[in-house]
């Protein structure tokens, strides 16, 4: 198996070393009043679908824009939805993507690996140019994918090359997580946590898990903030009128400028988003 699976000291040492110590505590990076906030909301529902490969006819993955344009230049992120039993022929892709699984189990690797079924929560990366099957099983199968810049294209493994990248795999189970004892990005109050996933020139992702009840928000000075529910509910209260809207997973909120996300998690679970953005942020 040519993927790296991430576990507990390697991830932890990465994170660790990249985060300011629990003593020099950061402020609220932004005020709780934007006075013109860019705050948007996609549901679940409102994600439109299309084929990602026409000529697989049904058995085509759909693909919903969240933000961007996968057949354009930008950075974008869609969800991927497939059909229970889906597995593609070994393939390859022009630009390198990270993916989340949001629903089912998928397995993404070389075309001669040992299936390796990564559930809910699981993270992962295909680089550019190497050649590998996607496969999924569970009556609902959705993956949050995401690319710095597109076109996302698909080629044979005629056109396979070597770009220095390597895969990742992180199973739900070995995502290490930091709370306010590591984490100056969160605070005592909020009792959430972070697992920093990736940092490039574009940005960072990450995974921010809040726990049953919170109430509070986010906020951040991005010009870059993207977050989609993997997992879990919560209740997102827009600035522009105090207009509340339910995210289910799959559902997301960004903005485009310094913003405050209110948002609460009214169920008896823990509630997992992923976060794309290009600035530090607060949990409060």
């Amino acid at each position: 198996m040519k993927s790296i699976i991430l576990i507990g000291i390697g991830l932890g040492l990465l994170v660790g070393c990249n985060q300011p110590q629990k003593e020099v505590r950061n402020e609220p990076v932004v005020s709780a009043t934007i006075s013109n906030p860019t705050n948007i909301v996609k549901l679940s529902s409102e994600i439109e679908y299309e084929k990602l490969n026409p000529a697989r006819g049904d058995q085509s993955p759909q693909a919903g824009t969240i933000w961007g344009d996968r057949n354009g230049t930008e950075a974008t992120g869609f969800l991927a939805k497939f059909v229970d039993g889906f597995s593609s022929p070994p393939h390859i892709h022009n630009i390198t993507y990270r993916a989340v699984v949001i629903k089912g189990l998928i397995h993404n690797d070389d075309p001669n690996a040992e299936k390796m079924w990564m559930p809910s929560g699981s993270f992962w990366t295909q680089p550019q140019g190497e050649a590998h099957i996607t496969a999924v099983k569970g009556e609902e199968n959705i993956a949050l994918v995401e690319i710095d810049n597109g076109p996302y294209l698909v080629h044979s493994t005629e056109q396979a090359i070597d770009n220095g990248e390597r895969p990742i795999n992180i199973d739900v189970a070995n995502v290490v997580w930091l709370n306010s004892n590591r984490s100056n990005w969160v605070s005592d109050e909020s009792k959430a946590e972070l697992s920093f996933l990736w940092e490039s020139d574009q940005g960072k992702g990450l995974f921010l898990k809040l726990p049953a009840g919170f109430k509070g928000t986010i906020n951040s000075e991005g010009t870059v903030f993207h977050a989609v529910v993997i997992q879990g509910e919560l209740t997102y209260t827009l600035p522009q009128g105090e207009e509340q809207k339910m995210l289910d997973p799959g559902s997301y909120f960004g903005a485009t400028s310094n913003s405050v996300h209110s948002i609460q998690n009214h169920t008896e679970l823990e509630t997992l988003v992923y976060i794309r953005t290009n600035a530090d942020f607060q949990v409060n």
